[in-house]
């Protein structure tokens, strides 16, 4: 135990503990001369990982970030108009501003050296901790420039203000010339850094991308409308099939407006548009410019940045963008009185979007040296507050788009819910090890070929059809009535509807992204009600049910519907039965044609059918007469076409538009000869 508290002084040679000290202890020794202290830029050299995240490709390109994040600091400053980025064939990457130029002036500190020089040598200086230079920057922690240099093979820094031209080299970090001056002409300004990664620190095969240097010189010109930023790569370093230009210059006065237009090429929008803006933040902290839509297709993605500095890892800017939209669209759907609108998430608003963020924040706080995400407390609220307006606005002016935007809203909402419901249920069922819905009464048989299970309303019908089954392959569950219309109600509804969840559960393949054919307990899924009006709205419940949560039941083969009779006729000895009117009048005309009255006698419903006659006309595959449900396949246009009427036909029957179903009785009802009510 004396060892693990050592006396102040046993570090010190002929110390106290040193006579304590055993002879030999055959461990390495530990003395005051293990002890190394790094000056300069030899700690970036030692461990670049703690400064630009390692030395991958990754790394490598950050560096030119860092280069190119300053001269964006002028420019967000109102310094600089016009950056140059050039990549040359030797690997040497050339960025010029003609912003203010780096101060060249001894530094107050160190009299004997300039500015410029402890800027490049000296980690932790730089213009931008007091904000007296710059009211937002990229730049925080002063080691931008100086971790590139001590991490590049050579460079050279180009300082051009009030006439006097000012160059120094530097290799690895250290000074190889003195400041040299020359004249140069009054309209010239700006800095230049000119600069080769090291092959000791990023290894022999080192070399930027220009698909990548590009990417990053033009998402800054759009993060910042006032720049222009001139494009130059050396074509050698083109490679067949890369599309990246050799010249180019980025401008974009409409900003992340611009960049969303790009990346929709004519992509229609499901929403209100495209939503952008800008607007300051509260209490003179910076500004915030956004741009947000909600494509029908294609790729769906948020990027921030702040400060123009990327933020991959997103952090508090985005939560408060998330905020405002949620809060917003909550607001609307209250105001157009959509009572689900309060269980909207930040999920259900932003999926499928697009969109793109740029906070200029005083004095912001990243996690880490790369600046991967933002941790601001203040800049959640500050981003909230200054979207906000903008947003109810934005979905005033455009009631209709507004609409369709929480309209798609909800149906993410209601798809989350049910994702929640299914994994739920197959958690049930995991733990219940497939005990079957109580009113199911099931087939012997322990495969699902050849065997079929027959959905009836009622336990009533449910009782005959038991009796009337073959036991060894025909299954019968009874549901109580007229299901929920899953094409209207929410999935709230949906998730507490006992008939629904026993169904999926007797099914034992899941519902939606989860349907599983190989986990489906019956070949064949007959719905068996009643020859009515009544009977065919349950039927086409159930096949609504089917087409919105279990489509690939249907594409497979697996839905029938039986064809029970409505009527029973007979004459002397003979027994026929008919479907419906027109099946009846035709028995008539061509099968009961000899002498005798003709007792006709309409069943009131599946339940009131005595089960051999319900065996014989409906469920025994030698007599019966099954309709198989079809959808339209995906093959041709045509296909693709019908697939789509059939969706809006549904949609337009079924769904949560009272009113669509009023036209359409409206439309159709002249064609309607007889009514059975």
């Amino acid at each position: 135990m004396d060892d693990l508290f050592r006396h102040p002084d046993a570090a010190r040679p002929g110390g106290p503990a040193a006579a304590r000290r055993p002879a030999s202890t055959g461990a390495t020794p530990y003395t005051a001369q293990d002890i190394e202290v790094l000056e300069g830029l030899e700690p970036v050299r030692r461990r670049p990982g703690m400064y630009i995240g390692g030395t991958d490709e990754r790394a490598l390109h950050h560096l030119v970030a860092e280069v190119l994040d300053n001269s964006m600091d002028e420019a967000v400053a109102g310094h600089a108009t016009t950056i140059d980025v050039r990549l040359d064939a030797d690997n040497r990457v050339v960025i010029t501003d003609n912003g203010r130029g780096i101060p060249v002036d001894p530094h107050p500190r160190y009299p004997d050296t300039s500015a410029l020089e402890v800027i490049l040598t000296v980690l932790h200086s730089g213009g931008k901790f007091g904000g007296g230079a710059y009211k937002v920057s990229g730049g925080l922690h002063g080691v931008g420039l100086s971790v590139v240099n001590a991490l590049a093979e050579d460079l050279t820094v180009t300082v051009t203000r009030d006439r006097v031209q000012w160059t120094q080299r530097y290799g690895r970090g250290r000074p190889l010339t003195a400041l040299e001056r020359a004249d140069a002409p009054a309209s010239r300004r700006g800095t230049t850094i000119a600069f080769r990664p090291d092959t000791e620190i990023f290894g022999p095969r080192a070399r930027f991308r220009p698909a990548t240097l590009f990417r990053m010189a033009r998402s800054k010109a759009y993060l910042f409308r006032g720049v222009r930023i001139r494009w130059q790569c050396d074509p050698a370093l083109l490679e067949d099939g890369d599309t990246t230009p050799a010249r180019a210059e980025l401008h974009f006065p409409n900003g992340l407006r611009d960049y969303l237009e790009a990346t929709l090429n004519g992509t229609p929008l499901l929403g209100a548009g495209i939503f952008a803006g800008a607007a300051d933040l509260a209490d003179d902290r910076g500004r915030v410019e956004w741009a947000l839509c909600w494509p029908e297709a294609g790729e769906a993605f948020l990027r921030s940045y702040c400060n123009t500095v990327p933020t991959p890892e997103g952090g508090t800017h985005e939560t408060g963008l998330r905020n405002a939209l949620l809060r917003g669209l909550r607001g609307y759907a209250e105001m157009a009185g959509h009572r689900k609108g309060g269980q909207l998430t930040a999920e259900d608003v932003m999926g499928g979007a697009r969109g793109m963020l740029s906070l200029f924040l005083r004095e912001p706080q990243f996690q880490g040296q790369t600046k991967e995400k933002l941790s601001s407390a203040e800049a959640t609220r500050l981003v909230e507050q200054a979207m906000r307006d903008h947003l109810d606005h934005w979905l005033s002016a455009d009631p209709e788009g507004a609409g369709r935007l929480l309209t798609a809203a909800l149906e993410r909402a209601e798809e989350r819910q049910r994702r929640k419901q299914a994994k739920d249920l197959s958690r049930k069922s995991a733990t219940k090890r497939l005990r079957l819905p109580g009113k199911l009464t099931d087939c012997t048989r322990s495969v699902a070929q050849g065997t079929e299970l027959f959905i009836v309303e009622g336990d009533s019908a449910g009782g005959s059809a038991k009796q009337a089954r073959a036991r060894d392959t025909q299954a019968v569950l009874p549901l109580r009535g007229k299901i929920l219309n899953v094409a209207a109600a929410s999935a709230d509804k949906l998730r507490a509807n006992q008939e629904l969840s026993d169904l999926v559960e007797a099914l034992g393949c899941g519902i939606r992204d989860r349907y599983d054919d190989d986990a489906l307990r019956y070949d064949k899924i007959i719905i068996m009600t009643d020859a009515d009006v009544d009977g065919a709205h349950i039927a086409a419940l159930l096949m609504t049910f089917f087409y919105r949560e279990m489509p690939r039941l249907i594409e497979n083969g697996h839905l029938y519907l039986a064809q029970p009779p409505l009527y029973r006729l007979s004459q002397g000895g003979t027994v026929v039965y008919a479907r419906d009117e027109a099946h009846k009048d035709e028995v008539m005309a061509t099968v009961l044609t000899g002498r005798g009255k003709v007792d006709v006698s309409r069943f009131k419903g599946l339940g009131e059918m005595p089960p051999a006659q319900l065996k014989d006309t409906t469920m025994d595959p030698k007599r019966r007469v099954l309709l198989r449900v079809v959808v339209p396949g995906q093959g041709t246009e045509e296909d693709r076409e019908e697939a789509r009427d059939t969706a809006g036909l549904v949609e337009r029957l079924m769904g949560r538009k009272a009113e669509t179903r009023f036209a359409f009785i409206q439309e159709n009802a002249k064609f309607v000869e007889e009514l059975d009510v």
